[in-house]
């Protein structure tokens, strides 16, 4: 969801060639000078031709055509939904993802099911709690839910402290056939890995 290109800075210490990159919620400049801005800063950027302005007159110049598609993307960064994929009209399966505010986030874009995930069917994302081994056994058996492009989000707690490391639920994932294909920040306090089935 980030974005990366050379470009020429203009900064309140010094000009230089280098690479300008947004990582939400950051706009990094690594040159000969170096910035890094975010919120306040960012809250009045604006594009001049081919050049992006923050409000203390901060330059970056890019390649033309590149910096309207660059505010853009600033002024408006992906939601958490955003990033988990989620998108209007697709089947969704809460299972057992005790997260209030992730759950009215979904009802603002899908109509989700909050249950037991091997219920339903034709799922296009299902979202599994696992704290611990035994819940990562269900894998094999959720994947009878997904529809054939289907994908589960496994949502487990981070840090030092966390019950399962992400080393046990690729091991569990991999070795029921499925494949890893994103990581996601899912929250403070939990990290979500993406799995689909693996292909033939």
């Amino acid at each position: 969801m980030g974005k990366e290109a050379r470009a020429w800075g203009q900064l309140s210490d010094g000009e230089s060639d280098g690479k300008l990159l947004w990582e939400p919620p950051k706009l990094i400049f690594r040159g000969a000078v170096r910035g890094i801005y975010q919120g306040h800063a960012l809250r009045d950027i604006r594009a001049e031709g081919n050049d992006i302005v923050l409000s203390d007159g901060t330059r970056f110049t890019l390649d033309p055509g590149q910096a309207d598609k660059w505010v853009h993307a600033i002024l408006n960064p992906p939601t958490r939904l955003d990033k988990l994929g989620v998108k209007p009209g697709m089947s969704v399966v809460v299972d057992g993802v005790d997260d209030e505010a992730f759950l009215e986030e979904l009802s603002t874009r899908v109509d989700a099911e909050v249950g037991t995930g091997e219920d339903f069917e034709d799922v296009d994302l299902l979202f599994l709690a696992a704290d611990d081994l035994g819940q990562l056994d269900r894998l094999e058996d959720l994947q009878g839910a997904l529809a054939e492009k289907g994908a589960i989000w496994v949502v487990s707690q981070k840090g030092k402290t966390a019950p399962l490391k992400d080393v046990d639920v690729l091991a569990a994932a991999r070795g029921v056939g499925l494949s890893d294909t994103k990581v996601c920040a899912f929250s403070k306090t939990h990290t979500a890995l993406r799995f689909v089935r693996r292909k033939g």
